[in-house]
Parts: structure tokens; C-alpha cells; sequence
């Protein structure tokens, strides 16, 4: 009779730690079972129960009583990562999502099961000078696990992704080690995507083609701030309005004057990547041939700031302030005691789109908030990823289906796992045994 493996899902999301349990087990010739589901996200847990039918899921864990699981072999969790994450505020515990660690931690102790695989962002490695999951280590081991933790990437697992995240496991009897999993060879995009899919008909897109030609347009960032070959700038390609060959230029060497400490100790603050710089203070660094007065200075630069090029803002200064936790946290916030001074409006999430993929390579880590602005080239045009493509770059089956608009879609899948890696090191964590 074949040994049945139950587990329980916790902060489930659409079930990819689950799928990757489940594969784990048919492929070492055991059953699985999930005997408990959690989750919070409305729309996650409607496509959660359309693609695992009869499925209860239940909503908020820090309400439920330990007593109402029942008992299981194995506990998985993604808990909320934003708490940790470079994308999120890095705050830690001191965020209320951080403590949601917690929960984990008390329904090991409470219900005592064999083993455990836990996910999380990169970033929880160094978050508090390490010493967040240094507590977060200490506090599994105390319950009397062997545990081990590993950073992995997408990339390895068969996946076009360069998605590395931690992955910490534990078991009563031995530790088991990641570090040796067994490795895929690399897959590039032009593996999982679809073809002949509607193109974009955009004012951006026309934009971008008039400049570029189609191929020429592969692996570019499209984003005001940093700079390189790969990288194209609003200026570029006029979207907010003409510039000139003289705005051009003082844009380009803005792009870099404006990183460099000096600007902050001359201003008596702590540095910021991207200061707003004074009329004087471009002065100093650019004065071009055809511009004879500061008054000519300054109708180039406010010619920008209407086009909403630069923004005409105070510096930032890090200060400490009270979070409605009554914790003290850092911010940065206007120093209005200071001039203003003319900065690049650098928000990247304000273009159509942010990146267009080079499908000969993989896609970047994918993440909620910009996943609907990636776009690939399909034909002679431009499209943005489909659903079923981003299912793909997480290994979801092709049976999975995700009935929503490709913004809620990306908003759920850009929090996911990527079940190949969940599958390996449920193997792994199996077939030891």
C-alpha cells in the first residue's frame, strides 16, 4: 500500500507549492494529500478552487486556532515576503507581513509535524544584517528540527527566470542539504512563449519603432535612470514631447551627475541615488557653447519640467519617524529647508512598457508590479506576455488556468513559487528517507 504524505498549504497563493509537493510524490511512487488550505487574496482563492477542486480553502491564518488543523506530515509556506523583499520596504519584523512568520512557527510547535519547506525573497538573507533569519533559524531549530536553508535560482530548474530565492527546510531525524540538487540545462524564453499573438497599436509603441527597428529592440530596458547600450530613455524617443540635441545631451550627463555623493555633503544630507540638483549647481557641470546667461539655463531646464522630464523638487533627507506600530523606522523625506533643484522624473512603472525581453535569453525576476509592462517581439510587432506564458515561467501545468485580466493575473503569478524547485527539493526531502 502506498504511503500517503499530508501536508498543509499556508499563505497557498495559487496552489504552485502544492503542484510542486504533488509532482515530488508521483514521481517517488507516493500519494499526497492536502488536509488544510490558507489564504487571504480573494482572486487567488477562487482560481485556487477552480483548478483543485473540492478544495477548502480557509482565509486569515493568524485567526485559527491550531486545534481546527488537522494533523499532517509536512508543512509548506510562501509566507508574505514583501516584508524582506528589495521591492518592498525591507523593514523586517517590524512590518506586520514579517510577522506572519510567526504563524509558521506556532503551528510547528503545536502540531509537531515530520518536516517543513519554506520560500522567501532573496533579500531575507540580508534584511537586518542577516540577523532576521538568523532569528528565524534559531527559533526552528529550538523546536527541534535539523534545519538547512539555500539560496536557488529559477534558472537551474528549468525555468527562463533569473528568480533566486530561499528556500529553508527542516526534518526530525537528519538535515537535508539543497546545495546538490540536481541541475537543468538552461531554457530560453523562445521555449514557453506562444507566437502570432495580437501586437500592441500604441502611441509608445510608434514611438519606440520610428527609433528602433524591431530587432534592435530585444533586451532593452526602457526607464529614465542608469544608463548603458541596453538601456532606452524617454528623451529617446521624444514620448513626452521634442527635445533638442542641447536638452539631449544635458540629459544624458544628468542622468549621471546627479548620483555623485559630492552633491549631498555640499548639502549637508545623507546621499540619495538621484539628487535634484540647483540652477547653480548645473551650472558648475554644463555650460554649453550656445547658452550664455543662466536665464538661457534656466528656460532649457523648465522647457523640461513642463514636458515632465525633471521633476522641480526638494532633496530627500533619511530621517527616523514612528510607524503606527509606534516603531521607529527610516524614511526619506523633502528638506524644505533646502532649494529645490531640478531632478529626472525617473518612475519606471509611468511607460507602457519597462523592458521588452530578449527571447535568445531569460526574463528578469518577474514581480507583481511590473510584470504586465514586460513585452516580447511576436512577428514585426510587439505584444506584451500572455497569461499562459507567465504560468510557463513559473512551470505550472498546462492544464492550469487562470481565469482573470492579465493585470490580476501578473499581480498573482509575480508573488508565486516556481514549482520545479519546490518538486526538487520535495524530492529531494523524500527520497532520502
Amino acid at each position: 500500500m502506498k504511503k500517503t504524505i499530508r501536508f498543509i498549504d499556508l499563505f497557498a497563493g495559487l496552489g504552485g507549492t502544492r503542484l510542486g509537493l504533488e509532482r515530488a510524490c508521483q514521481q517517488l511512487n507516493l500519494k499526497s494529500q492536502c488536509v488544510f488550505t490558507s489564504e487571504i487574496k480573494v482572486d487567488a482563492v477562487r482560481i485556487y478552487q477552480e483548478n483543485f477542486p473540492n478544495s477548502e480553502v480557509w482565509e486569515d491564518i493568524r485567526e485559527i486556532n491550531s486545534q481546527e488543523i488537522p494533523d499532517f506530515d509536512i508543512l509548506l509556506a510562501g509566507f508574505p515576503c514583501q516584508a524582506f523583499s528589495s521591492a518592498g520596504t525591507r523593514q523586517g519584523f517590524a512590518d506586520t507581513r514579517g510577522t506572519l512568520f510567526f504563524e509558521v512557527e506556532r503551528i510547528l510547535r503545536d502540531k509537531q509535524p515530520e518536516k517543513f519547506i519554506l520560500e522567501n525573497v532573496e533579500g531575507l538573507v540580508t534584511n537586518n544584517s542577516g540577523k532576521t533569519l538568523k532569528t528565524i533559524l534559531h527559533k526552528l531549530k529550538d523546536l527541534g528540527y535539523k534545519v538547512t536553508w539555500e539560496v536557488l535560482n529559477a534558472l537551474d530548474f528549468g525555468v527562463p527566470q533569473d528568480r533566486k530565492r530561499i528556500y529553508i527546510v527542516g526534518t526530525r531525524s537528519h538535515p537535508i542539504f539543497l546545495d546538490t540538487l540536481p541541475k537543468s540545462k538552461p531554457v530560453f524564453l523562445s521555449h514557453i512563449l506562444e507566437t502570432g499573438k495580437p501586437t500592441l497599436k500604441t502611441k509608445f509603441v510608434d514611438n519606440l519603432l520610428a527609433q528602433y527597428s524591431i530587432h534592435e529592440l530585444a533586451g532593452k530596458s526602457i526607464k529614465d535612470k542608469r544608463g548603458g547600450k541596453n538601456n532606452i530613455h524617454s528623451w529617446d524617443i521624444n514620448l513626452k514631447g521634442e527635445v533638442n540635441k542641447t536638452q539631449r545631451i544635458f540629459l544624458n550627463i544628468l542622468l549621471k551627475e546627479r548620483r555623485k555623493k559630492k552633491w549631498a555633503e555640499l548639502k549637508g544630507i545623507k546621499w540619495m541615488d538621484g539628487m535634484p540638483l540647483t540652477l547653480e549647481e548645473i551650472a558648475s557641470f554644463f555650460n554649453p557653447d550656445n547658452l550664455f546667461e543662466s536665464k538661457d539655463l534656466k528656460i532649457l531646464l523648465d522647457d523640461l519640467v513642463e514636458k515632465k522630464y525633471l521633476a522641480f523638487e526638494y532633496p530627500k533627507d533619511e530621517v527616523e519617524v514612528f510607524n503606527k506600530n509606534n516603531q521607529k523606522v527610516k524614511k526619506r523625506l523633502a528638506r524644505m529647508d533646502l532649494p529645490k533643484g531640478y531632478n529626472l522624473v525617473t518612475g519606471k512603472l509611468s511607460f507602457e512598457i519597462s523592458k521588452v525581453l530578449d527571447t535568445n535569453s531569460f526574463a528578469p525576476t518577474l514581480v507583481a508590479t511590473d510584470m504586465e509592462r514586460l513585452a516580447i517581439v511576436d512577428g514585426d510587432g510587439l505584444r506584451k506576455l500572455t497569461i499562459r506564458e507567465g504560468l510557463r515561467l513559473f512551470a505550472f501545468p498546462e492544464s492550469y488556468q487562470i481565469d482573470l485580466s492579465p493585470k490580476k493575473a501578473f499581480d498573482l503569478l509575480g508573488n508565486t513559487v516556481v514549482v520545479s524547485v519546490i518538486e526538487k527539493i520535495a524530492h529531494r526531502l523524500y527520497s532520502l528517507e
